[in-house]
């Protein structure tokens, strides 16, 4: 559970310094700034001295390790000693979820848990029936920081990337080569017997607003390859399906990880 401690944790069991999550990559001068709510668990809430051994995350998913190196009055400033931008993790490398964008915190919701359960790439798409047509910058920001706060959260090495917003056409059209395409819709083979039949590297999942995509979107998505996949019989939020798909998908693609690992050392 995420009760805004997940530093002070990792201090008292000895394990790494504390994370925390940064706006800016570090300078020429190799310092970065800690500010706003970070700051205030920082030097309010875990009380760290100077001299204190942090980590900190940046909107790059690059991870630095610094000591603190002073307070000021609305910030720390942190010193970095090295720095490390790690490749994706496999399970992480292979998941883009595309979901229809979905009103208020509903579709924060659907960015901090897709970015939880290790989703490489979130596509928001604008769809037919949805009620959103654009979220502005505004919102797009907070994705950005809920991105951030998620890695933090999840100790993931990487933070998932939130692409600009797209219409079906531009999903269709932006499958990376060797993926497995599939559109979430009630009724189809459910999505682990999909992920099981085709054993995938790589798999996108799209996911419908409310009312569901129409019919003229089901249509070109079937045209371009996607197979259908079911969410089980009862009929699930749009944030709920979005949810539910990812954690199917990352479980499967984890297991399938471990038997490949398992078949190579035989």
């Amino acid at each position: 559970m995420d009760d805004g401690r997940d530093g002070a944790g990792a201090t008292l069991m000895g394990t790494s310094p504390p994370r925390f999550s940064i706006t800016r990559a570090p300078d020429a001068a190799r310092l970065v700034h800690v500010e706003g709510a970070e700051l205030h668990h920082m030097r309010t809430v875990l009380r760290l001295p100077v001299d204190a051994r942090v980590s900190l995350l940046d909107p790059a998913g690059v991870e630095h390790q610094g000591i603190i190196e002073r307070y000021e009055r609305d910030r720390a400033v942190v010193r970095v000693e090295s720095s490390l931008s790690q490749s994706p993790s496999p399970a992480r490398a292979r998941i883009i979820l595309a979901a229809a964008i979905v009103k208020g915190p509903r579709m924060d919701f659907v960015v901090e848990k897709a970015a939880e359960l290790g989703t490489s790439q979130l596509w928001p798409i604008v769809c037919a029936r949805g009620l959103v047509r654009s979220p502005g910058a505004d919102r797009l920001a907070r994705w950005g920081r809920l991105v951030i706060a998620a890695a933090k959260q999840s100790q993931s090495a990487t933070a998932m990337e939130v692409r600009p917003p797209i219409g079906v056409d531009g999903m269709i059209r932006g499958v990376p080569p060797q993926t497995l395409a599939v559109i979430c819709a009630r009724g189809g083979e459910p999505l682990a017997a999909v992920i099981r039949r085709l054993r995938p590297r790589a798999i996108l999942i799209a996911v419908g607003p409310e009312g569901d995509f129409d019919d003229d979107e089901r249509a070109k998505a079937a045209n371009a390859g996607f197979v259908t996949a079911g969410l089980g019989p009862n009929r699930l939020r749009s944030e709920t399906a979005a949810v539910a798909a990812v954690s199917i998908a990352a479980g499967l693609l984890y297991d399938e990880q471990g038997s490949s690992k398992d078949a190579e050392t035989e």
